[in-house]
């Protein structure tokens, strides 16, 4: 019970440790400029500079219609540490914006530094179960209604709050905006996926159980085969399957090259692995 209860307490700080640094890219970079990268941080920027009120206020005013609305339409299965983090993220803004300045007011430094932090706080947030509402659960409400996917409708909520701010505002700190989406999406897939990518390689060679037997004597690395069978030839073939890291990439290459030079090798990116010898998954509820 002990454990459990440490364990819910570290995530929630993760939670609230991701929701202050969203925060930041917020009052340091995108209020400030103008710059509104979708959801409801993005709508309430608008608001705000139209009509000078208080952007935490606001944004807690557009989420709870929408908690309310998901607790009645999808059951109260978004958790705690959800609600905490978007009231704490409507009130943290607020206080710092009494205290902080921006840091620049250069609208493409804005963009670029905005995104990368905010990326970097959704992630942590989410990394440890927790969200911050907003367009999240819209899209997820209008889903049920929508024939569309989750991401689909996400995507269409975010460019209709972009394309508010260039209405509202100009083209250019639209296209800011976007810029500011696009960078924060792809780090949040980065803190969620990992930063070490690994390769993951298909091996065809008529001395298939030799090269399997040195990649696991040699590297230390799991070897698994599938039985195919080329088209052309009408031969049965052993197809070998194996993910190492970058660094190993070159010596697997030497070590197949040196056994059968003829040997046929397909290899990609395996942007997340889990497992012996990789990482290994910690669920945001254990």
């Amino acid at each position: 019970m002990a454990s459990r209860l440490g364990r819910e307490v570290a995530r929630m700080a993760g939670v609230l440790a991701g929701t202050t640094i969203l925060a930041l890219s917020l009052v340091l970079f995108l209020i400030p400029n103008k710059i509104a990268p979708g959801g409801v941080s993005g709508l309430a920027t608008v608001i705000f500079h139209l009509t000078n009120l208080s952007v935490g206020l606001i944004m807690l005013a557009i989420n709870i219609p929408l908690f309310l609305i998901g607790i009645r339409r999808l059951g109260f299965h978004f958790g705690l540490r959800t609600i905490v983090a978007t009231v704490f993220l409507s009130l943290l803004v607020d206080i710092l914006q009494r205290y902080l300045s921006p840091v620049t007011h250069d609208p493409l430094l804005a963009a670029l530094y905005g995104g990368i932090i905010m990326g970097i706080g959704l992630g942590l947030a989410i990394n440890n179960g927790g969200t911050t509402g907003g367009t999240d659960l819209a899209a997820v409400l209008l889903h049920k209604y929508l024939k569309l996917s989750v991401g689909t409708t996400l995507l269409i909520l975010d460019a209709i709050v972009i394309a508010v701010a260039g209405l509202f505002f100009n083209l250019e700190l639209a296209m800011y905006s976007a810029l500011t989406l696009f960078i924060s999406t792809k780090v949040l897939d980065l803190m969620q996926e990992g930063w070490h990518y690994a390769r993951a390689v298909y091996i065809i060679s008529d001395k298939s159980n030799k090269i399997a037997q040195e990649i696991m004597s040699k590297l230390d690395r799991g070897v698994t085969g599938f039985y195919g069978k080329g088209m052309f030839s009408g031969e049965d073939k052993n197809i070998l399957y194996v993910i190492c890291s970058r660094a190993e990439i070159s010596s697997l290459k030497d070590l197949v090259s040196a056994i059968d030079p003829d040997a046929f090798m397909v290899i990609g990116e395996a942007t997340e692995v889990l497992g012996e010898g990789f990482r290994r998954y910690k669920s945001p509820n254990d």
